[in-house]
């Protein structure tokens, strides 16, 4: 379900011919058995030259084996991102990353919660970003509907009255590209074929499952700790379910 929510999130930003990728960063996540929660990502993110059909295609084949259902939105999703043409040569091409990309970190820059966006060259942002709040609601980074080119790296999900579930996506080479040298596949660039970060979950709530081999572990004061080193090989996206104070 969780993937068949995501891709009706971003299925809208999906129709551009372009996404927006983790490369090198740090992303850190505390949630605290009270469901306070505080969420940072630092490091440089890159717009990723790719038909968009790709990702569909890979996220719906996920669920198509579990959710006979989903056939009639798998089709709609795929006629709906075939990449469109374009014209023009390669330098025009790059300045209208470049113009695209600027636009975005101007969106991004608005909104609460970064502190520092900036274009780098080389078709990258450098994101400085932190927001604290209370997870009685669904959260999901990066979301941006003005800038269309955004696929969610992470997202928390409310399960049961108390429950949360935890799973990043974006850090996660999901496709046969990781086997791959420079994670290529058919002449693409893979959505995880960059990836060069640490996605770290501190919490004191209990810990009902998780996906990390070394398990988590425990710091002086008493909080669980669980680090996911995310390359090109990692091929399952980290995942964690917690056990918070319940809702009413």
């Amino acid at each position: 379900m969780m993937t068949r929510w995501l891709l009706v999130l971003v299925a809208p930003l999906l129709l551009s011919s372009c996404l927006l990728v983790p490369t090198r960063f740090a992303a850190t996540l505390d949630i605290r058995a009270d469901r306070n929660f505080t969420f940072a990502y630092v490091g440089e993110v890159q717009l990723l030259k790719s038909s968009p059909s790709d990702m569909t295609d890979g996220l719906l084949d996920e669920d198509s084996a579990a959710e006979d259902d989903a056939t009639d939105d798998a089709q709609m999703f795929k006629i709906a991102s075939q990449p469109q043409s374009k014209s023009g040569t390669a330098d025009d091409a790059d300045a209208d990353d470049e113009a695209q990309l600027r636009r975005l970190a101007e969106a991004l820059s608005k909104e609460y919660g970064y502190r520092s966006v900036r274009y780098i060259g080389d078709r990258k942002l450098a994101i400085d970003y932190r927001i604290s709040g209370r997870l009685d609601h669904g959260f999901v980074f990066p979301f941006n509907p003005d800038g269309e080119v955004v696929l969610p790296f992470i997202a928390i999900e409310l399960r049961g009255k108390d429950r949360v579930r935890v799973k990043a996506p974006g850090f996660a080479n999901d496709s046969d590209a990781a086997a791959l040298p420079m994670g290529t596949a058919s002449g693409r660039e893979s959505p995880g074929g960059l990836l060069d970060g640490t996605f770290t979950l501190i919490t004191s709530a209990e810990i009902v499952s998780q996906n990390q081999e070394e398990g988590a572990e425990t710091m002086t004061d008493g909080q669980r700790r669980i680090v996911w080193k995310v390359t090109p090989a990692t091929r399952d996206a980290p995942m964690a379910v917690l056990r918070v104070a319940p809702l009413p």
